[in-house]
Formats: C-alpha cells, structure tokens, sequence
C-alpha cells in the first residue's frame, strides 16, 4: 500500500476517532436528559396519586370517578410540560438555539397552521369537557356511532372502551354530541308474553306479587318494579310490561334476573308463554310441531 493512502486511512480514521470523542458527551447527556424525565414523571405520578387518596380521604362526598378523572387529567398535564421540558434542553445540548427555533417557528407556523388549528381545537374542546363536567373515567356514554366505559379522559383525546373490548380512541376536538347513561338512575324495562286464552288479570296478580318480592331481594333495583299492564296485543299473545328504575350500569342485569323471575314465576301458576308453533297438513291430517 502506498505511503500516501496509509496516510489518508489514518488521517480519516483520527478524525473519526475525534467526531466521536466530540459526540459522546452529548450522546451521554441526551441519554441522562431522557432517563432523568421518566424518573421525573414516575415520581410526579406517585405523588399525584398520593395527593389524590389523601383529598379523596379528607373530602368523601366527591364521587370515585370524579377524583379518577381528576388524576388522569393532572397527569397528562405533567406529561405534556416534562417533554417539553425535555425536548428544548435536548435541544440546547446538542447545539440548537432554542430562542432561533422559537423565532423560527412564527414563520414555519404558517406552513402548519392548518393542522395546528385540529391540535388547538382538540386541547380548547379537552378542557370545556373538563370544566363542565360532562363525563368522568368509569361512566358508561354514547359520542356519536361510538358507546363505551370511559377509560380515560386528557386534553386531546377520550379513550372509550366498548363492551365488545375495543378501544376507541376520539380526538376531543371532534366531540359535539355526548349522551351520557351513568348521571341518575336508569330503567329496567321488560316486556312478557302471555298467550290469549290466559287470564290477563291473574297473570298481571302474580307480576305483581313477584315484583314486590324481588324489590326487597335485587339491591339494584332503587324504585319499582312496576307493573303497567297490556302494552301490546301481538301475533302470538298478549304483552305485558312491567318497569324498574336501577342504578346506572345495572339496568341490563336487572332487566336479565326480572325475566327469569317472570317466567318461573308464571309457569308456577299454570300461565302459558307463547312460542312459535308450525302446522304442517299432510294426507288430509293436521300435526302440530
């Protein structure tokens, strides 16, 4: 090899070995800036927590899911600022002037306003759902084609998740319509069939006797059940309704346990509950299935 190339190899190679020599200290401080804020954030959501049990201890009349709903919130708050924080002292220690890329910013805002205008509104939007209230983590709500638990609320998004277990994720700025199924009691409603020849009478007697003993026996039930009467003349009997008013979220549960009460209770005393039935004619003979 000539003298000349085994110069150049050097040559490079000592630059190299310099290039890195200048870049490990920073690759090291940006290595400590990110360790330092997640033990930041670790240590700001123990504490967050902490401080919300001892409020929630101290001031019990507030409901579970509002002090839940106030952590979630309080925490992506600190997540927003420790980033931040993070990303412009990143910025400083590899060189960058931060007071240049804040400057230079107003003009590269025009490029991306449009899409900073979504972010703005998301975050506007995030926090009048806050402030008024309108929904806390743990409530049961229907945001447009969407139903779901509220699993967590922050500035930007909603997290619903769906009994079928997805999660759906809503930027808040897209939020104009929300019913909400968890603020007051809800009802439990259920319709019985019985068939035409019964006695409408007797079977409405025996609705009422076991609506008065499952309202001492189903905890959920905070008013009721009552029994309205015929609702309906069907094509295969007559329909009868009795209605509850339970706590929110065991509606469904009750309306289940109510119906088996119903039937039993309704086949103890001999009262038919119409089904389906075929007749087919075969040879001249009528056989019912």
């Amino acid at each position: 090899m000539h003298w000349s190339e085994r110069l150049r190899e050097v040559l490079s190679l000592e630059a190299l070995l310099n290039f890195g020599f200048k870049l490990l200290p920073k690759l090291l401080a940006i290595i400590v800036i990110i360790l330092l804020a997640r033990l930041l954030l670790r240590l700001g959501y123990l504490l967050i927590e902490r401080v919300i049990k001892k409020t929630r201890e101290s001031k019990g009349h507030l409901e579970e899911r509002k002090y839940e709903t106030l952590q979630h919130l309080v925490k992506s708050l600190l997540r927003y600022l420790v980033v931040f924080v993070a990303a412009v002292t990143i910025l400083d220690t590899v060189g960058v002037s931060v007071t240049s890329v804040l400057a230079g910013a107003g003009i590269a805002g025009l490029a991306v306003s449009f899409g900073a205008q979504n972010l703005v509104r998301d975050l506007i939007t995030g926090f009048f759902i806050i402030f008024e209230d309108q929904y806390a983590v743990g409530e049961y709500i229907s945001i447009g084609q969407f139903s779901g638990i509220v699993e967590d609320i922050g500035l930007r998004v909603t997290k619903l998740r769906a009994f079928a277990g997805d999660l759906h994720i809503i930027p808040n700025g897209n939020i104009t319509q929300v019913t909400n199924y968890s603020r007051g009691n809800m009802r439990a409603l259920v319709d019985i069939p019985i068939a035409y020849e019964e006695d409408i009478d007797k079977a409405l007697a025996v609705l009422e006797e076991t609506s008065r003993e499952l309202a001492a026996q189903i905890p959920e039930i905070v008013e009721g059940p009552h029994v309205l009467g015929v609702v309906d003349l069907g094509n295969a009997g007559v329909v009868l309704r009795v209605i509850a008013m339970a706590r929110p979220m065991y509606q469904w549960g009750v309306e289940r346990q109510l119906r088996k009460e119903f039937k039993e209770a309704l086949e103890k005393h001999g009262i038919e509950i119409p089904y389906p039935r075929q007749v087919v004619i075969m040879a001249g003979e009528a056989k019912e299935q």
